[in-house]
């Protein structure tokens, strides 16, 4: 490999759950999207618990009941419940704290940034402008473009589109859905504390560290990619 692609550093971030706190819009549509089609509504903490799969996913494992056909129509009941949160200016996604300062930390350290979501490219360039952060990310992985977590396809995309190997990358995410994801790419794994998911079940899903607090996370990935 050439020396200086060799030196690249790329750290891959999920979105819901890490760096944005979207739980409560995410709950409020999956929520609207039950009532309209007459099921009954998951309790929040089960909704949250599929936060990053892909949403026919997540709809299919909150309701392993429903036929095929009727998990495509509350997905899209979900996505027009969000589009009508969104029109109406109710979307509260907010950056965890400190999420702004350890992005700045590992640009000035030469990482390359990217993110790798469950959420549509779509919906992830709305949440992304709404906080002045896509130009900040060099590689957008979404699950409508390649196979959702956990396969390895939206990390293997995001290398191939930065020049940077699996032994450079680490995969930053609040789920186990993130860690499984990192591992089966051959990436190191880095959990987040804040998120959906406890501590014990990220490490117990193939996470190499786990922080509590983003001001942990400029020291946590250089001690990782030593």
């Amino acid at each position: 490999m050439d020396d200086t692609l060799s030196k690249l550093r790329l750290a891959v971030f999920d979105c819901d759950g890490t760096l944005v706190d979207s739980q409560a819009s995410i709950v409020s549509s999956m929520q609207a999207a039950c009532a309209a089609h007459n099921i009954p509504e998951p309790e929040p903490e089960a909704i949250r618990r599929m936060v990053g799969l892909p949403l026919e996913v997540a709809i299919a494992s909150l309701f392993p009941e429903l036929d095929k056909n009727k998990v495509w129509q509350v997905r899209e009941g979900y996505r027009e419940a969000f589009t009508v949160l969104r029109q109406r200016g109710d979307v509260h996604e907010p950056l965890f704290q400190g999420g702004l300062d350890a992005l700045r930390v590992l640009e000035d350290t030469g990482w390359i940034l990217g993110v790798a979501t469950g959420k549509s490219y779509k919906g992830l360039i709305s949440t992304l402008d709404t906080h002045r952060l896509t130009i900040r990310f060099q590689t957008l992985q979404t699950a409508d473009l390649a196979q959702g977590k956990p396969h390895p396809e939206m990390l293997l995309n995001a290398m191939a589109e930065t020049g940077v190997d699996a032994a450079s990358t680490v995969m930053i995410g609040d789920t186990t859905y993130d860690m499984e994801m990192a591992i089966n790419a051959g990436t190191m794994a880095l959990g987040v504390a804040w998120g959906y998911h406890e501590s014990q079940e990220l490490m117990d899903a193939g996470a190499h560290i786990v922080i509590d607090d983003f001001s942990q996370l400029p020291e946590a990935v250089e001690r990782l990619s030593e």
